[in-house]
């Protein structure tokens, strides 16, 4: 076989990524995606609100009928279903189904235990002591096991969400109806090749739990509020609040102003205005985590969906495939980040913090 040069390489690369691209185009034709970020996507309601004003005056309107009409469209989707005040929508769905997935595995996992793991105790264990090393090497031993039960369950939850979320179940099947949608060609050349004709998904029954809004943002008020239990716990209320409240060298600096120290008590105050201001982003930075998290985990997940609906559309079946190869990376990052922050910020919070005042 003779050798080739690299642009010899490159040049039937392109021609077989152009072959894939027709072959698929023309015989696994896909309809364009439609990307829509809230849940139950597709099933909007609208809402006509008209008026109706009749007004028969023979001599202003020549008995004429006015009519005030205009009609709202709301985008919020209703549930599949509600259980009381709980609305069970596709994303919902998917997350009970990863949480049904951990708790089997885990159940499973260590129903019979044995003093020399094998089997599935074994890959359960795996997973505990490679996290829980891992939190102790940030945290410490003790804090580290402290930390274990809610940062490693949001790890799991994340990352379970993020992988069952690229089966082919998903975003495929649902409730929708008979139409026509543009294909690759047929927005390339129109004239001659013709649309998509056949079944068009509107509502997919399952939908990746993390691309729903609602989901990180739960998740970053669980790493919240988990953080800032620890912190309190651990160092005490006051102590903890210490962080943010720094009024403690202003006041003592107005003490000083009062007793006739103006130098001292000048350069007090000074410097404990900017103790205050760094207490208030202190505090503001606590909330701006929750918002940072969120769409931290939201827009790579959502960015991640965007990418395999329009790889399966631009090149059907063939080149998509590598991507998801992609996203499984993607989803175990995107975990790893949201919990080792999590981490970190909880290491933090637990840290004595001392200050010295002059």
């Amino acid at each position: 076989m003779p050798n080739l040069g690299r642009k010899s390489k490159v040049g039937i690369i392109v021609i077989i990524a152009l072959a894939l691209i027709l072959v698929g185009a023309l015989f696994f034709p896909v309809p364009q995606p439609e990307v829509h970020l809230s849940a139950n996507y597709g099933k909007d309601v609208h809402v006509e609100d008209t008026h109706d004003l009749d007004v028969h005056n023979g001599d202003h309107n020549g008995g004429a009928e006015v009519v005030d009409s205009h009609e709202e469209e709301s985008h919020v989707p209703p549930p599949f279903f509600k259980l009381g005040p709980i609305w069970f929508t596709n994303t919902l769905i998917t997350s009970l189904m990863s949480v049904i997935v951990l708790i089997t595995l885990f159940y499973f996992g260590t129903r019979r235990m044995r003093l020399v793991p094998t089997g599935l105790q074994n890959f359960c264990e795996v997973i505990i002591e490679t996290l829980l090393d891992f939190f102790q090497s940030v945290a410490g031993e003790a804090n580290g096991r402290r930390f274990l039960p809610i940062i490693a369950s949001i790890f799991l939850f994340v990352i379970t969400n993020a992988w069952m979320g690229l089966l082919p179940i998903y975003n495929i099947f649902g409730w929708g109806e008979h139409g026509t949608t543009t294909t690759l060609l047929n927005s390339i050349a129109g004239s001659v090749f013709p649309e998509y004709e056949g079944f068009i998904v509107k509502t997919a029954i399952l939908r990746p739990a993390n691309t729903d809004i609602n989901v990180p943002l739960m998740l970053a008020l669980v790493s919240f509020l988990a953080v800032e239990y620890w912190g309190i716990t651990a160092i005490g209320a006051r102590n903890y609040a210490g962080k943010f409240f720094r009024y403690g060298q202003f006041i003592r600096a107005l003490g000083q102003l009062v007793r006739g120290k103006v130098k001292t008590a000048l350069s007090g105050l000074f410097y404990g205005a900017i103790d205050i201001f760094v207490g208030g982003l202190e505090l503001l930075s606590e909330f701006v985590r929750i918002i940072s998290f969120t769409f931290r985990l939201f827009g790579n997940m959502t960015a991640g969906e965007v990418l395999l609906l329009m790889m399966a559309f631009l090149v059907p079946w063939l080149i998509a495939v590598p991507f998801y190869g992609l996203e499984t990376l993607l989803g175990a990052i995107q975990a790893l980040i949201f919990a080792g922050l999590t981490l970190v910020f909880a290491t933090l919070a637990v840290t004595p913090h001392e200050h010295e005042h002059d």
